[in-house]
């Protein structure tokens, strides 16, 4: 119902959360804060997530760490976004692992601490997260705070490409040209700019524009014009 009359469900979103349904405070919550068949009220998105995650819902949880680290509807504190992240992810939810470890990962609001990170990003991965398992392809591939493994980077960049992450699917593309399989390569490589954001993209095109195989090189053209459909007016 939300894909075909946003107000619509909004509104029964809105009456629901007001009733007390769980579910309905944390989507209510989402909804406010991408402003979807509702006014944009992203200071009101907060307080409807910190209600549901005061009674234990994980991903209202997750979402009040991203609104600290983003400073929507709020001020920006990445220190409160970790505690958020971190009750979340100790309940288990993959979304707060993968968020929490990213800051660890760059000590952003926590004291960074690499192997922590990495815990986390397997333990994200393992649970089927796809964002989860490039990143544990990447520690594994660099050997960073763990014994270097190219073949298990291969093939969680092969799950995360296969699971819908843009970045797992330029990571595995990366793979495969190395191994000489372009055609494969450069099938993952238009998947990773379909899905791709502007960031991506951008610093993707510079990768691209590296490559010594034409077909690949070709594509460094496609990245930038679909970045700069991307890029705000």
């Amino acid at each position: 119902m939300l894909e075909e009359s946003p107000a619509r469900a909004a509104q029964a979103i809105l009456i629901a959360a007001r009733e007390g349904v769980l579910d309905a405070q944390a989507l209510l919550g989402q909804i406010l804060l991408d402003g979807r068949g509702i006014a944009q009220d992203q200071a009101l998105a907060v307080r409807w997530f910190g209600i549901a995650a005061e009674q234990g819902h994980l991903m209202a949880r997750n979402m009040l760490g991203r609104c600290h680290e983003h400073g929507w509807g709020c001020t920006a504190d990445a220190s409160i976004a970790a505690g958020h992240y971190r009750v979340a992810a100790e309940a288990g939810l993959d979304w707060a692992m993968y968020n929490y470890a990213n800051l660890l990962a760059t000590g952003r609001g926590v004291i960074e601490d690499q192997v922590q990170a990495l815990s986390l990003y397997r333990q994200a991965a393992e649970l089927g997260h796809a964002k989860s398992m490039n990143l544990l392809g990447r520690y594994l591939e660099e050997g960073r705070v763990c014994p270097a493994d190219p073949q298990a980077a291969r093939d969680w960049y092969r799950r995360s490409a296969v699971g819908g992450d843009f970045r797992g699917q330029f990571s595995y593309a990366a793979v495969l040209a190395d191994e000489g399989k372009i055609d494969e390569a450069l099938g993952w490589l238009h998947k990773a700019l379909d899905g791709g954001n502007l960031n991506f993209l951008r610093v993707a095109s510079q990768t691209l524009s590296t490559s010594t195989d034409p077909r690949i090189h070709g594509l460094v053209t496609e990245y930038q014009q679909r970045a700069r459909e991307l890029t705000p007016r």
